[in-house]
């Protein structure tokens, strides 16, 4: 058995091949070893910077897109929408693995090495209180693609990813337990926690983490593990200080432009030019629409021929990791939960009144208020596929709710993944077992 692991062996040279950095671990002629607060900052940019473009792989395995089987690169992503994780073509793209601890890398050196050599500053906390939240939303991150949704009676035993918080290049890196990653990310939290400086980043700067963004993560965080009086507290004080909306019946800019008032983070790529290039909105997506009165549909979609394409993102400008529009569904879901209707219903109803126009409104108005608990949930999360569409959220809310069958054509052939199917798990990418016989 390897002790020394391929992937934070690659992370390691990763790390020292940074184009835009002069820093290593080690001290040879000509580089410098980072050690002041701008050396850190500069790590950490390259930390942001090289996160993983994921979450539009995981919208070609929902039901948000259909695959183009006469796209230049279908043979590279056909598998991922066929839920092919194992025995895969060479050609195939595979989920990134190398890639996030690559990044954890930079972060423990950040976390681990500049604590001790950076001078006590706010600059030094806050470079801090970002290496500790960008740490805890990597294996957020992780743990929802290659772990088992989170479950209060079986996450303790359920097989999560493995933990990586040393510069230890000897290490032997086995999967945790689902609960013991949701025990780091909260533990990073806590530390990012008491020592964010920074309440909202500028725009522009916010790629960046900042006490706002922390506290939607929480909220967000708390809504995956089912905890709703803990969603309900964070996405209150999100909404405290960040409750901008806006109305679509008066601006023509998509509410995840990284510029939006809606904007509180804006790291993640999640509708890549390359997967938008070669897939088409999915009739169901389509279909989930009232194609008059939703004024979200106009900016999401274009008619293509007899399809839609998706025009909501596919550039940097709509970066989106959190947005307030998001805290009004983790609160309106949390509330619900809580046996709270009329509130709920109030609370996602004030999201709805800037995404319809003035007669649509009324008439989910009306709808809504006629609901019972149970079609109000079925409600919330059909609104979340319209509203959310194709940033990084749909496949994430299949596995916490209903895990239902879906259905891909793909040359002339049906594939199926069926309700409950394990595959709503992703297996540990090929190239990451062979390198390590632990996984």
């Amino acid at each position: 058995m390897r002790k020394i692991t391929t992937i934070i062996a690659l992370a390691a040279i990763s790390f020292i091949n940074i184009g835009c950095d002069r820093f290593l671990d080690i001290q040879p002629e000509g580089k410098i070893i980072p050690a002041t607060t701008e050396d850190y900052r500069k790590v950490l940019t390259s930390a942001y910077s090289k996160y993983p473009v994921h979450k539009s792989l995981v919208a070609l395995r929902t039901d948000e897109v259909s695959i183009d089987d006469n796209a230049a690169d279908f043979i590279s992503y056909r598998e991922i929408a066929m839920w092919k994780d194992s025995n895969n073509d060479q050609a195939s793209t595979e989920f990134p693995w190398v890639s996030f601890y690559s990044v954890n890398f930079y972060l423990n050196q950040i976390i681990n090495e500049g604590s001790k050599t950076m001078k006590d500053s706010p600059e030094k906390n806050q470079i801090l209180a970002e290496a500790y939240a960008l740490r805890a939303y990597l294996y957020f991150d992780m743990v929802n693609l290659y772990g088992k949704p989170y479950n209060n009676a079986t996450a303790s035993t359920d097989r999560g990813v493995p933990i990586s918080l040393e510069i230890d290049l000897e290490q032997v890196l086995k999967p945790s337990s689902v609960q013991e990653v949701y025990n780091q990310v909260h533990t990073d939290l806590k530390k990012a926690e008491d020592l964010m400086v920074e309440q909202k980043q500028a725009v522009g700067m916010n790629y960046r983490f900042s006490k706002t963004a922390l506290l939607a993560f929480e909220a967000k965080a708390a809504l995956y593990e089912g905890d709703w009086n803990k969603a309900l507290h964070f996405a209150d004080q999100v909404l405290a200080v960040k409750g901008d909306l806006v109305n679509l019946n008066s601006v023509n800019t998509p509410p995840n432009h990284y510029a939006s008032p809606e904007s509180i983070m804006a790291l993640d790529n999640t509708w890549d030019n390359s997967i938008k290039n070669l897939s088409f909105a999915a009739p169901e997506l389509i279909s989930s629409y009232n194609t008059t009165t939703d004024k979200r549909f106009g900016m999401y979609f274009e008619k293509n021929g007899s399809k839609y394409k998706v025009i909501k993102g596919g550039s940097l400008e709509f970066k989106v990791s959190f947005r307030t529009a998001e805290q009004y569904f983790i609160k309106a879901e949390a509330l619900l939960k809580l046996n709270k209707l009329t509130e709920a219903k109030e609370t996602l109803l004030k999201v709805l009144k800037n995404r319809y126009t003035p007669d649509g409104y009324t008439s989910v108005q009306n709808a809504v208020n006629s609901m019972d608990s149970t079609a109000f949930m079925n409600f919330i999360l059909d609104e979340r596929f319209r509203e959310f569409a194709l940033e990084g959220q749909r496949w994430f809310d299949l596995r916490r709710a209903n895990q239902k069958k879906i259905s891909h054509t793909i040359s002339g052939k049906e594939y199926i993944l069926q309700q409950n199917d394990p595959r709503y798990t992703i297996e540990y990418p090929m190239s990451a077992k062979k390198n390590n016989p632990n996984l």
